[in-house]
């Protein structure tokens, strides 16, 4: 990995650098997108199902594309029992941590009449797209739809693309049934996310859709945002590993290679005070890639958007890791703890040398979807929170009206809203009660 003493020119080119990583700068593809997503809204089933067989070579009609209670049950009876065994693992700690993050309403009474509160009511669907064909991840199955689980949604919708042979991962659909899911149809892409929101004569529309995917599904979601709510529009994955004379190069070069090895768009980056460090890192990353199965990955990532940093002192590190806002931030100095309260932005941090980045992804209970691109800097992880609504709750009596009503007719005025004035005083004129 390549070996860049910080200055502030250096930052600067490589924050401008990292930023490339944008999907909302990949303009080319979205004419293409917002055509097709036209389409499925316009033709709905016609379309949605022509799009399939044209990406994914997949022939699907009304009666094939949702999968069938059979198809999951020949899931659960195919796959490594000791992996439903994890999994059920891995979702008991999802679960009690987003069980922790539940909101409540509330009501505020007062002796003057007021009562002011605040109503809390979970989304009533949600559809959940989850990259499919070849791979399969389970881990992005549970992140998704557990805290929609946790805060009451009645209709998760799940939608992954089918294989060749028009079946879906066995692994995935075994995760899908466990945390919950109400649906699962056989269709991804920019045309699954366009069926989701605007519905189709197979695929009733939601309220919401989440979960990660490629450059098409990224900007799908950005075209039909407004029709319904989204999460995010996700970017390649990326590491931040803060570290200081205390850490082990071998893990840290691990923990940036775990990363590296998602795509060649991936990002991982060493901020490091020892310059001894940074040298041992570099050398133990060249061992690793020996031996990984994506090794080819991993040297196009580090070639495009991997960097060890060297900087003066840990306030330089902090101030540059908070510039970063990395979707992933390992700390691993002597002081953990204290440099955590210092950084300010960052979507998951990982505190000491057994807090490794994989945990994060799969086991550990807080949620793995996170913002990336310096997104961290405004976004935050997913949550129970993108699963809800609030609705704001007010109620007067006569008299407490009575005390404010020369306040609201005042401030109306002055906005030139005399009808707005007029709803306050007419309530108080001759004999109304």
């Amino acid at each position: 990995m390549r070996i860049i003493q910080l200055n502030e020119t250096s930052r600067k080119n490589i924050l401008a650098d990292l930023l490339k990583r944008d999907p909302n700068n990949y303009e080319a593809y979205t004419e293409r997108v917002t055509a097709l997503v036209e389409e499925v809204k316009r033709r709905g089933d016609e379309a949605l199902f022509s799009f399939t067989q044209q990406f994914d070579g997949v022939k699907l009609t009304k009666d094939t594309v949702r999968v069938t209670k059979q198809e999951i049950q020949e899931a659960l009876s195919s796959i490594d029992q000791e992996l439903l065994a994890v999994m059920r693992r891995s979702m008991e700690n999802i679960r009690a941590y987003h069980e922790k993050q539940k909101q409540y309403s509330w009501f505020d009474s007062q002796p003057d009449g007021t009562i002011l509160g605040q109503k809390v009511t979970a989304l009533e669907s949600v559809g959940v797209y989850v990259p499919g064909g070849k791979a399969a991840y389970p881990s992005s199955v549970l992140m998704n739809i557990i805290p929609a689980k946790v805060a009451g949604v009645k209709r998760i919708c799940m939608v992954t693309p089918p294989s060749k042979d028009g079946s879906v991962n066995p692994v995935t659909l075994a995760a899908a049934y466990l945390a919950g899911a109400t649906e699962v149809y056989k269709v991804g892409g920019a045309q699954a996310v366009a069926a989701l929101a605007f519905g189709t004569e197979s695929i009733p529309r939601v309220n919401k859709i989440v979960g990660p995917g490629n450059i098409y599904v990224a900007l799908a979601k950005k075209a039909v945002y407004g029709h319904v709510s989204i999460d995010s529009i996700a970017g390649p994955s990326e590491i931040t590993v803060l570290a200081d004379e205390t850490a082990r190069p071998k893990f840290v070069a691990a923990d940036l290679l775990s990363q590296a090895e998602h795509d060649e768009l991936a990002s991982a980056i060493l901020v490091t005070t020892s310059p001894k460090l940074a040298q041992e890192v570099s050398e133990e990353t060249e061992k690793f890639l020996q031996t990984l199965s994506r090794r080819e990955i991993i040297r196009k990532s580090l070639e495009n958007y991997g960097y060890i940093l060297v900087v003066d002192s840990m306030e330089e590190a902090i101030e540059t890791v908070s510039q970063i806002a990395p979707e992933h931030l390992e700390i691993v100095t002597k002081n953990p703890f204290e440099v955590m309260t210092k950084v300010r932005n960052a979507g998951a941090m990982f505190l000491g040398e057994y807090s490794s980045e994989p945990l994060g992804d799969y086991f550990a209970g807080p949620n793995h979807v996170l913002p990336t691109n310096g997104t961290a800097k405004f976004f935050s992880p997913l949550s129970v929170d993108d699963y809800i609504k609030k609705s704001s709750i007010i109620y007067y009596s006569r008299e407490a009206l009575a005390a404010a009503s020369s306040d609201i007719v005042k401030f109306a005025e002055s906005e030139q809203l005399t009808a707005h004035a007029n709803s306050i005083r007419v309530r108080f004129q001759g004999g109304d009660a």
